[in-house]
């Protein structure tokens, strides 16, 4: 039984790259814009003592929530942060962990 539901593409009706119209473009260089901490289910919270500064949070942070101060880490952002847990994940040093619920961020906590 053939399936003819499935249409196979012609490549020959298809605009080429430069003749397809832009769509929406990010015009600013990361998610500063898009505040998500009102997603939060979770918070990360900050052991200063184990923390070393190795800024390992601030890289793999998908939403710039990290805030780094002279080198060192200085909190979070509460207004960018969405409690994904990357940051604690990421912590070689076990310095951040996570909180239920949203929680308020201060810096440095």
């Amino acid at each position: 039984m053939k399936d003819d539901s499935i249409r196979k593409l012609d490549k020959a009706k298809l605009p080429a790259w430069d003749e397809i119209p832009l769509g929406w473009a990010l015009l600013s260089e990361g998610s500063d814009d898009f505040k998500t901490g009102g997603w939060r289910s979770q918070h990360p919270v900050l052991d200063p003592e184990k923390c070393t500064s190795c800024l390992f949070c601030w890289i793999y942070c998908p939403d710039s929530a990290i805030r780094v101060k002279d080198g060192k880490m200085a909190g979070f952002d509460e207004s960018l942060c969405k409690g994904c847990g990357i940051c604690s994940t990421e912590c070689p040093q076990g310095a951040i962990k996570m909180a239920e619920g949203a929680g308020a961020l201060k810096e440095g906590e």
